[in-house]
């Protein structure tokens, strides 16, 4: 089969991408075989690419954690009738702990498809049966592209942020995959939405899409400008997936009581922030990553009757992975980065 793998670990990651003749997987106990007709990348697609840390990477590595495709074929202890449905992926794979004596269990870890285990960039894929779902007859491109970013986005929002509707929150770097989703959630439950972008034509197209106010980032604090199109009163939630380059500004942001989510650091964890504001003002400041298989339900039913959609910025063929991966390393896309196979 056909595979997009990346073959050594560096930067640029897209120079390091080739389409290869790999080995079809066998799905193995609860797996399913996939016949890949859809997938999408994300900021991840990069960082492993790039090397993560605490992460021994076998090269040359498939990618991919967000995929949409056939099911072909069935493990053993799996229905067979999977065979034959389109499913959408949830990368996110629990991992139980085992049981030690009189120490509390702490909090579900997880393994990612396309990070820990090869991903969905090839013609076919393996996952467990738990982690997907059948979606019909939808657009499997559109489903790819849908999947893992309004998952995250849903997450931090809904059960992370308790957003609850007509509420004001306050979204960095529109133009990416999650901020996109953060957008059109925000929008599907009456929120009022301002977003932030280095770029305006990133924060024009925004516009387009249903976003309040644009806020441009000039590298500056912008919290006097997010306070002042908000009558002085801040946002309930900021939901922000940059880090430590706009923390502060987002911190700044929030009206007493307000909750700041994240979801990501990409320009770095060691932000500098505000405890006296954060206790005087009662702020709640939450982590979130992915989602489980009920978030994945919600989101994804919303998907299926049209009140959620995913922006994409560009399709490739499969051939042109290298391509894809170089249009979402160079930073100029406006939404999801989709490959067809």
């Amino acid at each position: 089969m056909r595979a997009a793998v990346i073959s050594r670990q560096g930067t640029p990651v897209a120079p390091n991408v080739q389409v290869v003749d790999l080995p079809e997987p066998k799905p193995g106990p609860g797996q399913v075989l996939v016949r890949t007709e859809g997938s999408a990348l994300n900021q991840l697609d990069l960082w492993v690419g790039r090397g993560l840390p605490n992460l021994d990477t076998t090269w040359p590595f498939t990618g991919g954690c967000d995929g949409c495709g056939t099911v072909e074929a069935v493990g053993t202890g799996v229905e067979s009738s999977w065979v034959g449905q389109r499913v959408v992926l949830n990368a996110a794979v629990p991992v139980p702990a085992p049981p030690v004596p009189d120490v509390t269990p702490a909090g579900v870890d997880l393994r990612l498809i396309g990070e820990h285990d090869p991903g969905t960039h090839a013609e076919k894929f393996v996952a467990p049966a738990a982690n997907v779902l059948d979606i019909g007859a939808a657009d499997p491109v559109e489903a790819a592209a849908f999947a893992l970013v309004h998952l995250t986005a849903w997450r931090m929002l809904v059960t992370r942020a308790q957003l609850q509707a007509g509420q004001s929150v306050l979204i960095t770097g529109i133009g990416g995959g999650v901020a996109l989703a953060l957008l059109g959630i925000c929008r599907h439950l009456g929120c009022t939405t301002l977003v932030t972008s280095r770029h305006q034509w990133k924060l024009d197209k925004a516009i387009e899409l249903g976003a309040d106010y644009a806020v441009l980032d000039r590298g500056e604090d912008f919290s006097r400008e997010v306070r002042g199109l908000t009558g002085r009163r801040g946002v309930d939630v900021c939901a922000d997936s940059i880090g430590k380059a706009v923390h502060l500004p987002c911190v700044k942001s929030l009206a007493r009581g307000g909750t700041f989510v994240t979801c990501g650091a990409t320009t770095g964890s060691d932000a500098v922030t505000d405890l006296t504001r954060m206790f005087w003002n009662q702020l709640t400041f939450v982590g979130s990553t992915m989602g489980d298989m009920d978030e994945f339900r919600q989101v994804i039913s919303l998907l299926g009757c049209g009140a959620l959609r995913p922006v994409i910025d560009k399709v490739f063929d499969a051939s042109d992975a290298a391509d894809a991966y170089a249009r979402l390393e160079s930073g100029d896309q406006f939404g999801k980065v989709a490959i067809r196979w």
